[in-house]
């Protein structure tokens, strides 16, 4: 049987970084992942180029239970050590709207950086690795996985939840809180898209691929200012994601999809501007205030 001092599930970003500064305090550190690569969601946030940190990034942005958890966390470690170790790695960055931190190139060089500073950690990162039963006795945490049996004083859970089943989000660490006693609250979908129903659905499937800015407002009052997203499917864009974290089924929200203009003013100027036009006649290009205007007149 294999020691180590810390174990760790989840070779994602929470895992990886956990991993890494354990190691470099000197913990003889095993990493676990059933995947076939690490940072799997890394690899898709940002569109490919990593959204990795925030500059207004404060314990007022988070949703938690515990919200004293979040004071303690950032007061550790803020956005602005994670962007120095960035810096270090000499990963170039941008910012784009409210704050955001992206990638100039790859969201990959991310995932090489959580690498790099396990291996400076002397991490012992295993892939294709199932977890099959977790015990613990006074000595600590004894593992059974696919093809062996490995032993820590410490374990960590870093799988994840529900949120991506096709990268192989599972319920495991929700079973392994209640193996241990630990509360678990019902789950639910957060920073997610709007799936509509036909049929206004049907109503709003030509203007899937048009963006623009909005306000949007959950019922209990938060809101959002960003970009909104028609889709095939529904709703989409920041502001969608930002706000189905505060809306629950059977709740309202509400969508200012002109907000820097009032809506009398906007349609009186777009008639005085096409005088001659009907809403069907309007030109094709996906122009936000075009198609404002082709929909307010249906």
């Amino acid at each position: 049987m294999e020691q180590f001092d810390v174990i760790i599930i989840g070779a994602g970003a929470a895992g990886l970084f956990c991993a890494a500064q354990a190691g470099q305090r000197g913990r003889r550190v095993l990493l676990l992942d059933n995947g076939k690569k690490p940072g799997r969601k890394i690899l898709m946030s940002g569109g490919g180029r990593c959204n990795f940190t925030n500059l207004y990034t404060e314990p007022a942005a988070y949703l938690s239970h515990n919200p004293h958890f979040c004071k303690s966390a950032l007061a550790r470690y803020t956005q602005w050590d994670f962007i120095d170790l960035v810096n270090r790695h000499g990963i170039a960055w941008h910012e784009k709207t409210l704050g955001q931190l992206f990638c100039d190139d790859s969201a990959q060089q991310i995932v090489d950086l959580l690498l790099a500073e396990c291996d400076k950690g002397n991490v012992t990162l295993r892939l294709r690795s199932e977890v099959l039963s977790v015990a613990r006795d006074e000595s600590g945490y004894t593992l059974q996985l696919n093809g062996s049996t490995v032993q820590a004083e410490k374990l960590v859970i870093a799988s994840g939840g529900l949120s991506m089943p096709g990268l192989g989000a599972t319920p495991f660490g929700y079973k392994i809180a209640e193996q241990f006693g630990l509360s678990v609250f019902p789950t639910r979908a957060a920073l997610v898209p709007f799936t509509l129903h036909k049929p206004l659905l049907e109503q709003l499937q030509t203007l899937s691929g048009v963006a623009l800015e909005t306000t949007i407002d959950a019922q209990d009052g938060t809101r959002f200012k960003e970009a909104m997203l028609f889709t095939h499917r529904g709703l989409s864009g920041p502001a969608v994601l930002q706000i189905s974290s505060y809306w629950l089924p059977g709740e309202f929200v509400t969508i200012d999809l002109s907000p820097a203009t009032p809506l009398e003013a906007f349609l009186t100027a777009q008639r005085e501007a096409h005088p001659e036009s009907q809403p069907e006649e309007q030109p094709g290009e996906k122009s936000c205030r075009s198609v404002w205007w082709k929909y307010c007149r249906r």
